[in-house]
């Protein structure tokens, strides 16, 4: 345990953060697995709904400082591939 008051502070701040991160993280991971659903169940309309999502949800990881901006330029690639692949 620390016991200068500044380093007790980080250890409260970083555990809030790393609260907070897990919940987007979370978010992130159930919309892309949405997605991934929707385009195995063959619905357009349904994917083409979840694709959007998915990708808002991408960006605003990168913008969160959640995912790398090159990790998130490779799953919407992949996302578009799978979506196009359906049509």
């Amino acid at each position: 345990m620390p016991n200068i008051k500044s380093a007790k502070k980080r250890v409260k701040v970083i555990a809030t953060k790393t609260l907070r991160n897990k919940m987007l993280k979370s978010q992130l991971n159930t919309t892309i697995k949405k997605f991934k659903v929707a385009v195995e169940s063959g619905d357009k309309d349904a994917a083409k709904v979840a694709y959007v999502a998915a990708v808002k949800k991408v960006d605003q990881a990168v913008a969160q400082g959640l995912l790398h901006k090159n990790n998130a330029a490779h799953k919407k690639s992949s996302f578009t591939l799978m979506f196009n692949k359906m049509a």
